[in-house]
């Protein structure tokens, strides 16, 4: 285990870079060191130049934190309890990891006595992906105004034609999506139920709006009144082309 130095920091700068956007949290912290910011921040690596795991240990601030990207979980292990690069003992934030290292960061923490409380941040945009035909018929049937075989060809003529967002699950099946209806409006914005709360219709709404605008469509929507999750959502992103309708499809 290494300590890097501040011209080893510029080489691991240009090296995070090329596994962005997973690096992101650790690369924005060594981007910053590497541009004379104020920090407390230790930066570890397993081996070096060519390294497979890297740590940023935040230790004299307000509150400890850790930061770290790993492609070789074993090794991970290895610094967490063999070399002890993290003091279990103290009070501490991991403040960006990927989710699929929570498991074994759980059971070290478990090993040593530590109470691990996790609160996720997805790397959503490594899962933002596109409907084909097969998804026509589960956004039917969540469809306000489908179900039916009417609302199936409706939904295919879009999904084969106009472009689409959705997010998917660790099967590669859309848990959110959005769509763009013949008129080139944004809409059919769903969530399944277990999947909500966790960003995932903002980050479809963004990625899509940035899509159309790059490729000349006009990025606007139509909201019913009583919805107003959506106009809440649709807001907060600075839309300014929101027509709102009530439960009766009058513009109002």
């Amino acid at each position: 285990m290494k300590m890097l130095n501040s011209d080893e920091l510029k080489i691991a700068e240009t090296t995070l870079y090329t596994h962005l956007p997973k690096s992101i949290k650790v690369y924005g912290f060594v981007f910053a060191m590497n541009r004379g910011k104020p920090h407390h921040l230790e930066v570890l690596v397993d081996t070096w130049p060519a390294f497979t795991n890297i740590i940023n240990d935040r230790a004299k601030d307000f509150m400890k934190k850790v930061t770290l990207y790993s492609t070789d979980e074993e090794v991970l292990r290895r610094m967490l309890t063999v070399e002890n690069a993290i003091d279990w003992s103290t009070y501490f934030l991991i403040g960006g990891c990927d989710l699929r290292h929570s498991l074994m960061l759980k059971e070290i923490a478990a090993s040593r006595g530590v109470s691990m409380k996790g609160f996720s941040l997805v790397d959503l945009e490594s899962r933002v992906s596109v409907l084909n035909e097969s998804h026509a018929d589960v956004v039917n049937k969540t469809w306000k105004f489908g179900g039916d075989d009417k609302g199936y060809r409706n939904i295919l003529n879009l999904i084969r034609h106009f472009p689409t967002c959705c997010i998917t699950d660790e099967s590669n099946q859309p848990v959110s999506w959005v769509l763009l209806y013949d008129y080139c409006a944004l809409g059919m914005l769903y969530t399944q139920p277990e999947h909500r709360g966790k960003g995932y219709a903002k980050a479809l709404v963004t990625t899509m709006a940035k899509r159309l605008h790059s490729q000349g469509y006009p990025v606007y929507c139509f909201i019913e009144e009583c919805n107003r999750l959506s106009y809440k959502l649709f807001k907060s992103l600075e839309y300014s082309s929101i027509l709102l309708f009530d439960d009766k499809k009058k513009l109002l």
